[in-house]
């Protein structure tokens, strides 16, 4: 496996161990500030279609300019939006912070998808490789979840997502390292 693989592995399951602490407290969290299971449910289309549409156009003119670089603006920009729960106070609020969570997914997505299909090995282990990145991120989602709802009954939500947010910010740099590592195409 590749220095590059190995980073990029990596530094996402650390954005995922992050990322996985909300899961299914979203619901509890747009309760709270006064939602009800139609403004759940906008949050969650309005970041998925955001992702979607998105993701078309930054796959596309992501083949002109630096992977690497878009890929850690999404890590960073969904960082920047996981702090932002911490100023939610109404759903319309929640659906901000939602859409710009579906841009960051949108520019760090298809570039990391591209990259470690780049940087992955000669095509001998490539299945390993990509069990590895497919895998992985629903056992670090699953085991932070359950962090997620250990802290959020230990403490609040602030505690949670300043958490969260530190994690992601951890997983954008060690993302960044990729930049550093660039083989030349």
């Amino acid at each position: 496996m590749s220095p590059q693989e190995k980073n990029l592995l990596f530094g996402s399951n650390v954005w995922y161990l992050g990322e996985g602490m909300l899961g299914p407290l979203l619901v509890v969290f747009t309760e709270r500030i006064g939602g009800d299971i139609l403004e759940i449910s906008w949050a969650w289309a309005i970041y998925l279609v955001v992702a979607g549409v998105s993701t078309l156009f930054i796959g596309t003119i992501s083949d002109k300019y630096s992977k690497e670089k878009i890929m850690v603006y999404g890590y960073g920009l969904n960082a920047l939006c996981t702090f932002g729960y911490l100023l939610v106070s109404t759903p319309h609020q929640l659906f901000i912070v939602q859409a710009g969570l579906g841009f960051a997914s949108a520019l760090a997505t298809p570039t990391w998808d591209a990259l470690f299909d780049k940087y992955s090995g000669d095509g001998r282990k490539d299945g390993r490789a990509w069990g590895l990145a497919e895998g992985t991120p629903d056992i670090i989602t699953g085991i932070a979840i359950l962090i997620g709802g250990l802290v959020l009954t230990l403490t609040s939500f602030t505690t949670l997502f300043l958490i969260m947010g530190t994690m992601q910010v951890a997983g954008t740099i060690i993302q960044a390292a990729v930049i550093r590592q660039r083989r030349p195409t």
